[in-house]
């Protein structure tokens, strides 16, 4: 159980992911946010649930704790970071907090909510480390203080970069809102008071995502720069993205179908 909480990444095991992400070339970032974290969540429902059930009932409440307190602490961190990178990696230690509880819930609705965050997740956190490296790659640094006005510079880089950050802090219509919805729809049927806390999450996860796209896009321009915007390769790849948690969200029954207990 340990060593898929490492890998989720859940408090406090959560430390390595953050400099993994910073020191991390673009496509290893990528490929870390959507795939080889949810090798944690897919552990737990895969093995620990279903090997070890009794043990797993009897540490469900403190894992539902582990899970609520990352998702706040993730949220808090995110918060407080200049680092764009940094920021999008404790996003990612706050969303894989409601797999934790999606897992350690024990009802149909959680356990789909946690498979659909697993895999809007991928989707949307993959996209922003996509963004942050093509933001590094033109302006050699991904401090967002010496960002700023940057919708005027690359328009459809601005606009997809709204896309998914609305869609990382749950905006209803795409997946991200459909997991999280039902990991606290089931959550709400096991401890109320988790479900409220869990939910605070959501505002501050509003904060931190907003305050991205503020620092980065909105702002003053400066007029010195010259800054090449998304071309045709770059906005079909994030086409292809955005289509699947447009789709996600609106038809999500055949990623809750895989997820039903049989």
């Amino acid at each position: 159980t340990i060593a898929f909480l490492v890998k989720l990444p859940a408090l406090p095991f959560h430390s390595w992911l953050p400099d993994a992400h910073t020191q991390a070339p673009t496509a290893a970032s990528v490929i870390l946010a959507a795939v080889l974290l949810k090798t944690g969540g897919y552990g737990i429902i895969r093995f620990v649930l279903p090997l070890f059930p009794d043990a797993s009932a009897q540490l469900a409440p403190f894992m539902m704790l582990i899970g609520v307190i990352g998702i706040i602490y993730g949220a808090m961190m995110a918060f407080v970071q200049t680092d764009l990178k940094r920021l999008v990696a404790y996003s990612s230690v706050s969303h894989m907090g409601f797999v934790l509880l999606g897992c350690f819930a024990f009802n149909v609705y959680a356990l789909q909510g946690a498979v659909m965050q697993m895999v809007a997740h991928g989707f949307s956190t993959a996209a922003l480390f996509m963004i942050a490296g093509s933001l590094q790659e033109r302006l050699h640094t991904r401090d967002m203080r010496k960002m700023g006005g940057l919708w005027q510079n690359m328009p459809r880089m601005g606009a997809v970069a709204m896309f998914f950050v609305v869609a990382s802090l749950g905006l209803p219509g795409l997946g991200n809102f459909v997991a999280e919805f039902l990991v606290l729809v089931g959550l709400f049927q096991v401890d109320r008071w988790m479900t409220v806390i869990a939910a605070l999450g959501l505002i501050t996860g509003a904060a931190y995502s907003l305050i991205l796209m503020q620092r980065s896009f909105q702002g003053a321009p400066d007029e010195s720069r010259t800054l090449t915007d998304f071309g045709t390769r770059e906005m079909l790849t994030m086409g292809v993205m955005m289509v699947a948690l447009v789709w996600l969200g609106i038809y999500p029954q055949p990623v809750l179908d895989i997820a039903q207990p049989v």
